[in-house]
């Protein structure tokens, strides 16, 4: 989500004991992020279960076990920043090997292990429909962010892509994402009220897993003798966890009333607070173990 890799910005970014500077850079909307994020998230609540017509109302916009309005919003949410990749500058990303490897043991193995070991359960699901929402809802924004990117940039210049052209589909990101978050909360606000130790028992094992990859990162790639903001950046993107491509495969694999769309819709719930609690922790760990280089 928008909200972990601005989490990382500031925790990578920020001078010790010089926090307001970053809220002093941030628009009104992104200084409120997480705000928004908790009023839409409440509202979400509130209409699916104070209003139990809202969930037949939002059913009615489906294709199979897609929901639309979900689809809709997930996939402009993930066009800007999409867009916004430098793709012809991943040449120096590959050649850091150690980095690089580092992240994918982080992602592809430890991550993976760490949450199979706290689910406790497999669920029968075929490859075919795991790469089928991958490529829609994933797949989707990257072609078109790749595209816009390459093709404007040549008809335009990167002076008017990155000055103009970004600052104007930028919004998009926080609308959709706000947007996304009311219509699930929606979809799940009667399960959330009604069956409040169900939440509880999915929260827990994910709050383990946030500060576990965290702290695991955090160390691991000090060990490599990975700067300040490569530690940082390697430490939230291991933490968090794609719950708007969870959700998404979820919905449309199994259908909004299964429990694992459930679990998935829980998930924003606790990794919102965490991580960005994990941000005061990144800059204590930042002034303790690196110190005048944690804030350059």
């Amino acid at each position: 989500m928008e909200q972990k890799r601005r989490a990382a910005s500031a925790g990578r970014s920020a001078p010790p004991g010089c926090r307001t500077g970053i809220g002093g850079r941030l628009s009104f909307l992104d200084r409120f992020l997480t705000l928004w994020i908790f009023l839409a998230m409440a509202v979400g609540v509130a209409a699916g279960y104070l209003f139990p017509g809202v969930v037949p109302f939002l059913d009615r916009f489906k294709s199979g076990t897609t929901s639309i309005p979900i689809a809709i919003g997930l996939i402009l949410m993930m066009y800007p920043p999409l867009a916004k990749v430098r793709y012809e500058e991943m040449g120096p990303v590959f050649r850091n090997g150690r980095v690089l490897g580092l992240s994918l043991v982080q992602n592809w193995i430890i991550g993976p292990v760490l949450m199979f070991g706290l689910a406790g359960a497999t669920v029968p699901i075929t490859m075919g429909e795991i790469a089928k929402s991958v490529f829609i809802y994933l797949g989707i924004p990257f072609l078109a962010g790749m595209l816009t990117r390459f093709s404007l940039i040549r008809a335009k210049g990167k002076a008017w892509y990155h000055e103009s052209f970004i600052p104007r589909i930028s919004p998009i990101t926080l609308v959709a994402l706000l947007f996304t978050i009311l219509v699930m909360f929606s979809l799940k606000g009667e399960a959330i009220v009604q069956l409040p130790l169900d939440v509880l028992r999915v929260a827990l094992p994910l709050l383990v897993y946030f500060v576990l990859m965290f702290f695991l990162s955090f160390f691991m790639s000090r060990r490599v003798g990975a700067p300040y903001a490569q530690a940082a950046t390697l430490s939230f993107t291991a933490a968090s966890n794609n719950f708007e491509l969870a959700i998404a495969v979820a919905v449309a694999t199994f259908g909004i009333g299964h429990g694992a769309a459930f679990a998935a819709v829980i998930g924003p719930l606790v990794e919102v607070p965490v991580l960005i609690g994990l941000v005061n922790v990144a800059l204590r760990l930042g002034r303790r173990y690196y110190g005048p280089e944690a804030s350059a």
